[in-house]
């Protein structure tokens, strides 16, 4: 997607990030599934992502996010792959299968089709966090399949940003 490099706000929340992680010396580690690894895309397009960027997992199916990051399937089967309980568990397996001190995971329905009763196009729930304290926030955005992943990235890289900061 052109935003990764295009000067955006999603650059700048890259570069903001990266030197809220440095300052830590925390490294960060991504679990998306509606974005496909467009989350990770964006933080190693900046040079010297490698300080700071541990790894991503790109966990699209419920077999994946089950296996790569260990949710329960039972979770997946009650509350459905799209929901908070799925999110945290993505950031708390991010984390326990990683290096890294923050997580970031994303779960979500682009569109243009995948909508179920109560989740329409662009729910996407939102989970960031470390070891002590995972947060989850529930999206609802407009437009078609970029906007909505797009639109996802950011926030993401906002709530990570808000994190390791603090």
């Amino acid at each position: 997607m052109d935003f990764l490099n295009d000067g955006s706000a999603v650059a700048a929340l890259v570069e903001g990030l990266a030197v809220d992680l440095r300052r830590r010396g925390w490294r960060l580690a991504t679990a998306e599934s509606c974005t496909g690894g467009l989350i990770a895309a964006a933080c190693t397009a900046l040079p010297g992502s490698s300080d700071w960027f541990e790894r991503g997992f790109v966990t699209y199916s419920n077999e994946a996010k089950s296996e790569m990051l260990g949710v329960d399937a039972a979770l997946i089967a009650v509350h459905g792959a799209v929901s908070e309980a799925v999110a945290r568990a993505m950031v708390q397996g991010a984390l326990q299968r990683s290096h890294a001190q923050l997580a970031l995971a994303v779960t979500g329905i682009a569109g243009p089709s995948g909508a179920v009763a109560g989740k329409p196009v662009g729910t996407v729930w939102l989970a960031w966090g470390t070891a002590r304290m995972v947060h989850a926030e529930l999206l609802q955005l407009e437009g078609d399949r970029a906007a909505v992943r797009k639109a996802s990235v950011a926030a993401a890289l906002r709530r990570a940003r808000q994190e390791a900061g603090a």
